[in-house]
């Protein structure tokens, strides 16, 4: 839990969480999602989420990782990329970059075939990151939690080597 002073002050701004709470997390629910979300899924699936660290100045940017979505049974199974980072880090590729790496992950050393995305339709800017890897929209749903428009993406391991990745 080393990154939890530095993941706080990122999941503190509103905007991080914007298209689901609308407000930021406090240190105490920082905690723990780092406890539940993050260890626990490396305990409970062997593998989980990554910190995003910017090389130039050792800066924690955000998470990237993947991750069962239960909260949206009707795409399961499915393993899902996901991410969250720091707004002085939005609009610079770090998205799209570290979702890559993810995939490379998930293709080559776990060996999925399939890995799906899922944003609120209204995030338009994760919808762009979506298909700059490459994926495709595999159907429109509602989360079931509080009725907002989703958008599930997929792409397949072929795909991913097709576009020129490790896998």
């Amino acid at each position: 839990m080393d990154d939890v002073d530095e993941l706080a002050a990122i999941f503190a701004k509103p905007e991080v969480f914007w298209f689901n709470s609308r407000r930021g997390l406090t240190r105490e629910e920082t905690e723990t999602m780092i406890k539940e979300r993050f260890i626990g899924l490396w305990e409970e699936q062997g593998f989980g989420h990554f910190a995003v660290i910017r090389k130039s100045d050792e800066r924690l940017l955000g998470y990237t990782g993947l991750a069962i979505p239960r909260f949206l049974p009707e795409v399961l199974p499915a393993v899902e990329v996901g991410y969250r980072f720091d707004p002085d880090a939005w609009g610079q590729g770090y998205a799209t970059e570290a979702s890559a790496a993810s995939f490379d992950y998930g293709f080559e050393t776990i060996g999925l075939e399939r890995i799906i995305a899922i944003h609120h339709i209204e995030n338009m800017r994760s919808g762009r990151v979506m298909e700059r890897l490459g994926m495709r929209v595999e159907r429109d749903t509602v989360d079931p939690a509080d009725g907002a428009a989703l958008r599930v993406f997929e792409i397949f391991r072929d795909e991913w080597r097709a576009r020129g990745r490790k896998s």
